[in-house]
């Protein structure tokens, strides 16, 4: 049997094209590297909580283990933010706990200030005080600088209107308070009379 070159390509392209086909026929094999490091959420507790940052009220799920906070991300149902996490609301679970990233284990934050510091006039170094030493060197300070710039009355068209209106203290609120401890603050800074207010979360 004479078996001619052009023969012999169409037979070759026809063996390579049935036996491609037959292999796409069947069920492929999964090719994947097994993972070295086990699922950060196994032998966990899962809770649902809502972040107290603003007043959406943005539904979270909390994953707990041992008593400590290992995961923190949106709950997928609920109604408000359906898995949905602000940059705020997602870095909750950095407000106590850290991820190092050289060995991905949870440690807790180094940086989380859990004591008042202050800074001497003309010093470089933060020092360490009491709790009790902070609010009445605050309390101190700030009857002190609203007793300089207090404007009790202001003449307007002729006339003489109270204004009791503090002029040399400004507030502005951390996009960490929550809406409670605003609502707090804000009646503090009216009750002082200060007029320049505003929060760092609206920026």
């Amino acid at each position: 049997m004479e078996l001619s070159r052009r023969s012999f390509f169409k037979a070759a392209g026809a063996a390579f094209a049935t036996s491609m086909a037959f292999e796409f026929m069947q069920p492929s094999p999964a090719l994947a590297v097994e993972s070295s490091s086990e699922w950060k959420l196994v032998n966990t507790e899962e809770y649902t909580n809502i972040c107290c940052y603003c007043a959406g009220g943005c539904g979270s799920l909390c994953s707990v283990r041992d008593g400590e906070l290992i995961n923190l991300e949106g709950d997928p149902d609920h109604p408000i933010n359906q898995g949905g996490l602000c940059p705020k609301g997602a870095t909750m679970f950095q407000l106590r706990n850290v991820v190092n990233p050289e060995t991905h284990e949870i440690e807790k934050s180094k940086v989380r200030q859990t004591k008042p510091l202050v800074r001497r006039p003309f010093s470089k170094k933060w020092e360490p005080i009491t709790w009790e030493q902070a609010i009445q060197e605050i309390a101190r300070k700030t009857k002190e600088t609203r007793d300089a710039g207090f404007v009790e009355t202001e003449e307007v068209k002729g006339k003489t209107l109270t204004v009791n209106r503090c002029e040399s203290i400004a507030s502005l609120g951390g996009s960490q308070q929550n809406s409670e401890e605003e609502y707090l603050i804000l009646k503090m800074m009216r009750a002082l009379g200060i007029v320049a207010i505003d929060n760092q979360a609206r920026v």
